[in-house]
């Protein structure tokens, strides 16, 4: 049999395409969409499988999304590099590929052992691609026995392939707004907990500094005017304790505003801003290699805290002799590594005493991620992950 694999009149290639157009009109899921597909075009051409290849968002390699059993217990799980195997070989030069037999000798074969390639003899690949989209996918046949694929054939199959890449770009399309409208969901409820922490922060930062300094400054004054009266030496030394209090105040409230901004990144930038907490760390030799860089001002916000939270932990808990902080920005992304050679600890078991869950929020509400590998004596590295527009680099500042 030479025609399409038992398609052998007009009536019945039209009763598969009208199936198909209602499976693509089915719903926006990829999956279901490309399983409904290849087991339409098993059914009704008597193919023993079917393989929907998808294109990735990034539009570097080929994901199978929909496959007839038993091979639908590896969707998700097979992906192939463009230009890789007779899959890749189709996607990347969108044109048909028929093997009758012997695919081993086929120079663009590469054999899936998860698919079994061994056991079918003949195939037919063709890409799916529409004017709109583009290539979309791959979409393949296969029989155990021997069969040749005709040119009507072939013709068939590009145009199922073309019905179906307009709903899978759909269903693509739909499946990425989907998943940016739950990211920003996240984005928004980690950026509400985030400020409602820092306010707790902030209110307890007032109540047991600021406030206890004011009432305690209160009583002092009150004591002074009293003393102004019957002892002027104990007038003098109220007020010597009440402007210290003031001083004391003022700068418990610097704090507290350096708390919401800190203004040594106004003045130094985040390169210097680093550099100046690092100086900052009594007992404890800090290396630098710091890219003297600008980022967006959320973004230095977020590393400036994860630096400050790192070096406080490595004061409070390390008990380190050296520690070594590096930041720079390569290919889009920028990079800031804290390690130190103290006692280290248990990621899993001692996370919440060292702040991690502080810091992985900060990371993550700019769109990076945190990474800590520690163990018990052994020391602690800390590397926050965060992506960025390319911008030039004015140098390195090394101490």
């Amino acid at each position: 049999m030479t025609a399409l694999l038992g398609l052998a009149d007009p009536e019945r290639e039209n009763a598969l395409l009208l199936a198909i157009v209602e499976a693509v009109s089915a719903g926006p899921a990829v999956e279901p969409l490309a399983a409904a597909v290849a087991a339409l075009i098993t059914g009704a051409t008597a193919t023993d499988v079917c393989f929907v290849h998808v294109l990735d968002d990034a539009e570097r390699s080929l994901t199978l999304a929909g496959a007839t059993p038993p091979f639908d217990e590896q969707v998700g799980r097979i992906r192939l590099p463009l230009g890789s195997g007779v899959t890749g070989w189709v996607a990347s030069h969108r044109e048909p590929a028929v093997i009758v037999e012997n695919k081993e000798a086929d120079p663009r074969y590469v054999p899936i052992p998860a698919l079994r390639g061994t056991e079918f003899t003949s195939m037919a690949s063709v890409p799916m691609a529409t004017g709109p989209a583009g290539l979309v996918g791959v979409l393949n046949v296969h029989t155990v026995a021997r069969r040749a694929f005709t040119d009507r054939d072939v013709r068939l199959l590009l145009v199922i392939g073309r019905l179906v890449a307009g709903a899978l770009h759909q269903a693509r399309t739909h499946r990425r707004l989907v998943a940016r409208e739950r990211a920003h969901e996240r984005f928004t409820e980690q950026a509400i907990a985030a400020q409602e922490a820092e306010r707790r922060r902030l209110a307890g930062d007032i109540h047991d500094g600021i406030s206890q300094r004011l009432v305690t400054l209160s009583y002092h004054l009150d004591a002074l005017s009293h003393a102004l009266i019957v002892d002027p030496d104990e007038a003098v030394e109220q007020l010597r304790v009440a402007r210290g209090l003031v001083d004391l105040t003022l700068d418990e409230a610097q704090a507290a505003i350096g708390g919401l901004r800190p203004p040594v990144l106004d003045d130094l930038g985040l390169a210097g801003g680093l550099a100046s907490l690092a100086r900052s760390l009594p007992g404890v030799e800090v290396g630098l290699e710091l890219a003297d860089e600008r980022l967006p001002e959320h973004m230095e916000i977020a590393l400036y805290r994860i630096a400050q939270e790192c070096l406080q932990n490595i004061l409070k808990h390390a008990r380190a002799r050296t520690a070594q902080m590096i930041f720079h920005v390569e290919d889009g992304r920028a990079r800031l590594e804290v390690t130190d050679d103290g006692e280290g600890f248990e990621p899993d078991a001692d996370s919440d005493g060292y702040g991690m869950q502080s810091m992985t929020e900060r990371a993550e509400l700019v769109g990076g991620e945190l990474r800590v590998v520690s163990r018990r004596g052994g020391g602690t590295s800390v590397t926050a992950t965060v992506p960025v527009p390319p911008t030039p680099t004015n140098g390195t500042l090394v101490a």
